[in-house]
């Protein structure tokens, strides 16, 4: 059985040469719903953004994946009034349970210059500005990655909604509608969520909305959406739901554990505590999901300094691409110019 790390990171990024008079930088973020793009002018901190459909190879195949990822890059390309010529790096962070076919496409359509990761790369850069510690992805699906301090990298999770995923806004969602059918049938205790999923999926039955879920079927994304209800409901006092959030902090914290230990981020002799990231739309659930998550991991590695992270998902792939030119971007700063020019929190 293989041994090494499921994602690693590009020699372009551990080794980076750098790009004294590098003035534009290129961001993508890409995933299952849809794919930004964003060019940086490093001179100025002008930023030029573009959008599009899906990218995450899992979800349209890799053809269909690498189409909407260029679209999107020459879009914002030309928004920023330049070429491909003037882009010092760019840096496409793609979510996908295996992103080198993407990579291969890419690389035969553009240069070396065109740096394709997994999104979850992306994630541990905004959590930890690529350096020593671990980015935890808690949005519609799931995903952790991290680095030691010797920098080796490890992943866990990010197998999808079908084989993983645990703690993710699908994972909450799809364990509230069973939780509703259980005690339909008698198997599970009464809880609100019921109810809620047959308001939210405006069904007339919890059996109704477990038929569409296959008949329709609903999609990963439509599914995912509900467990913002189940955060509502748990919020106000469910057992049930405050028992999901329990169960998915422990899930996630499993995962995160693995991946400190794999990194060597717990090595005893190390004096230096490390951070953890925890990044996407899951962990706005607040201290209903983030406590219980920091006590699980608090209990496996006392030093680790565990926080929400709160950047556009297409700053990691900034930072990166800033990385790669010997460039570092200060993420706060990073972070303040996302939201100004998106208009919404970072």
């Amino acid at each position: 059985m293989r041994t090494d790390s499921l994602v690693t990171i590009p020699a372009a990024l551990t080794q980076p040469v750098p790009h004294p008079e590098a003035r534009f930088i290129m961001g993508i973020d890409g995933g299952a719903t849809k794919t930004q793009a964003a060019v940086l002018d490093l001179h100025t901190n002008a930023l030029h953004f573009a959008h599009g459909g899906p990218s995450n190879e899992d979800a349209v195949g890799v053809h269909a994946a690498v189409h909407t990822l260029l679209e999107v890059a020459d879009a914002a390309l030309e928004r920023a009034g330049i070429t491909q010529q003037d882009l010092a790096r760019a840096v496409l962070a793609v979510a996908g349970t295996d992103t080198h076919a993407v990579a291969r496409h890419v690389l035969a359509a553009r240069t070396e210059d065109w740096i394709v990761v997994n999104d979850v790369v992306a994630a541990w850069a905004t959590a930890t500005g690529a350096k020593p510690g671990v980015g935890a992805i808690s949005g519609t699906g799931s995903n952790v990655f991290g680095v030691g301090p010797r920098g080796q990298p490890w992943r866990a999770g990010g197998w999808g909604h079908l084989l993983g995923d645990e703690g993710s806004g699908y994972w909450l969602a799809s364990e509230s509608i069973r939780a509703a059918l259980r005690e339909r049938d008698g198997s599970g205790p009464a809880t609100t969520l019921t109810q809620a999923a047959i308001d939210f999926f405006a069904a007339d039955s919890v059996e109704a909305v477990a038929a569409r879920v296959y008949s329709k079927p609903l999609t990963k994304r439509e599914i995912a959406a509900f467990a913002a209800t189940t955060a509502q409901v748990a919020q106000r006092g469910d057992a049930v739901a405050r028992g999901l959030y329990q169960r998915a902090a422990h899930e996630l914290g499993r995962q995160i554990a693995v991946v400190m230990r794999q990194t060597g981020l717990l090595d005893p002799e190390l004096d230096e505590g490390f951070p953890v990231g925890l990044i996407g739309g899951g962990f706005k659930a607040g201290p209903l999901f983030v406590d219980p998550l920091i006590s699980v991991l608090h209990e496996v590695a006392p030093r680790a300094r565990v926080s929400v992270v709160e950047m556009a998902p297409v700053g990691g792939a900034l930072l990166l691409a800033a990385h790669a030119c010997g460039r570092t971007l200060e993420r706060p700063e990073l972070s303040r110019l996302l939201e100004a020019a998106l208009g919404q929190p970072a």
